[in-house]
């Protein structure tokens, strides 16, 4: 008798905490803390914005505040950053990570990015066919590997220019 006393206390205890419950994201007025790096320079530093939007390696993700705190890589693609007055900007990245913090924090660490304006279709054109040339050649297999990968980020601002 006396285990049934116990268990029917604990669980009139239980009943008397608030469970605090996630769902699906909601519009709300909470701003998102943006910090994008890379190793020489800030981009943005603890900026508020309302949605970063992310080219995962698991995929494409918007992120908003309140997001569930996780650690991201990034492939290489466009991080869009929308600003509830100034629309959006757009930089195209070559990798790093993200990470959602539980504050309303999200900090990203790239490798390397500008913003997507400043690239030239011409340039990239003629910097994939070098790179895909120096890949199907006749050198080293480190050569041929990092000439794979230099091919891959071309393809991939190729793709973020022509939407």
């Amino acid at each position: 008798m006396s285990s049934l006393r116990l268990v029917s206390s604990a669980v009139r205890r239980a009943t008397t905490f608030s469970i605090a419950r996630r769902g699906y994201a909601e519009a709300v007025s909470d701003k998102l803390k943006l910090s994008l790096a890379l190793p020489h320079k800030s981009i943005f530093t603890s900026q508020d914005v309302v949605q970063v939007n992310i080219p995962a390696e698991s995929g494409d993700m918007g992120i908003l505040s309140n997001h569930v705190p996780s650690i991201e890589a990034i492939r290489p693609g466009v991080i869009e950053v929308i600003e509830s007055n100034a629309g959006s900007q757009k930089f195209f990245v070559s990798g790093g990570f993200a990470t959602v913090h539980p504050n309303n924090k999200l900090t990203i660490n790239v490798v390397e990015g500008a913003p997507l304006e400043d690239f030239s279709i011409e340039a990239i054109r003629s910097n994939l066919a070098e790179a895909l040339k120096v890949a199907a050649g006749s050198g080293s297999e480190a050569e041929k590997m990092e000439a794979r990968i230099e091919a891959d980020v071309y393809e991939s601002l190729q793709h973020a220019l022509a939407k």
